[in-house]
């Protein structure tokens, strides 16, 4: 009986992650894998590490209190960073560089809305791979990836003249609502649908502690609808409404906010 085990949201969680796999036949990483604030300890995070614990605990305290305005004062603070991409890019390095050497073999992995795929070259090999928009076979399933988010597209207004809020972070795991969509097509019927956020499912997507709905894919939610896969499994929203539903015949499961369980998702078949 083939045995998966299953993780998305490691956000750092390196230890955990070492021993995500045992007992299992392989392991799937639904994205995540960095850690920029950790809401639980500020004191954790890239941009702690940029600006010192006093301001990851600043902007983790506004972001709790949904006071998105009073953010610029952390926007202000890494626009004094030098060279701010470059030191983003180099501490996401040296966190991939640990994750990646202490994950489990073969894992099967993409990426998150808070990932820099571009990195994931210098890391992934024949044991860790890669998949996006991509199918693979695993012990007679088929199982579809999807990798990063689709952003949200906002109505027309009038120009922002404004400084904006917080400066620019190169993840580059951002699509178009249509490009993310082309992605998701392009898989056809599979098994097991596997992607970094939920479909959109009112019950998935809220998350009660943020107290909003996080970003999802109607996307994913037409491929549930279209070719009834098995299963489809997602991560993104840490404190989910609902961890899991069906729809018809497909089984809808969050497999959970792994920095904060260091539990991974079983999938036996």
């Amino acid at each position: 009986m083939p045995r998966l085990h299953v993780v998305s949201d490691v956000h750092g969680r390196a230890d955990a992650l070492a021993t995500a796999g045992d007992g299992a036949d392989g392991l799937v990483v639904l994205g995540d894998l960095l850690l920029y604030l950790d809401y639980a300890d500020p004191t954790q995070g890239i941009l702690a590490d940029l600006l010192g614990a006093q301001a990851g605990a600043e902007f983790a305290a506004l972001r709790k209190e949904h006071r998105f305005g009073d953010l610029r004062s952390i926007g202000a603070q890494l626009s004094q960073v030098d060279d701010l991409p470059g030191a983003v890019t180099e501490a996401a390095r040296e966190q991939y560089a640990e994750l990646f050497g202490l994950m489990p073999t073969p894992a099967y992995c993409t990426y998150g809305n808070v990932d820099m795929p571009a990195l994931w070259p210098e890391f992934v090999d024949d044991k860790h791979r890669m998949f996006d928009a991509e199918v693979v076979e695993i012990g007679g399933w088929r199982f579809g990836f999807v990798g990063g988010w689709p952003r949200k597209i906002l109505p027309a207004a009038q120009p922002v003249t404004r400084a904006p809020r917080i400066p620019p972070i190169p993840f580059g795991a951002d699509f178009s609502p249509a490009e993310f969509a082309a992605k998701v097509e392009s898989l056809g019927p599979v098994d097991v649908l596997c992607s970094h956020v939920p479909p959109a499912v009112p019950e998935l997507r809220w998350d009660t502690v943020t107290r909003r709905p996080e970003v999802a894919s109607e996307a994913l939610l037409e491929a549930i609808h279209t070719h009834q896969p098995r299963y489809a499994l997602f991560g993104h929203v840490h404190q989910p409404l609902q961890q899991r539903l069906r729809i018809g015949r497909t089984e809808c499961v969050n497999v959970g906010h792994f920095r904060a369980t260091g539990k991974p998702f079983v999938l036996e078949w």
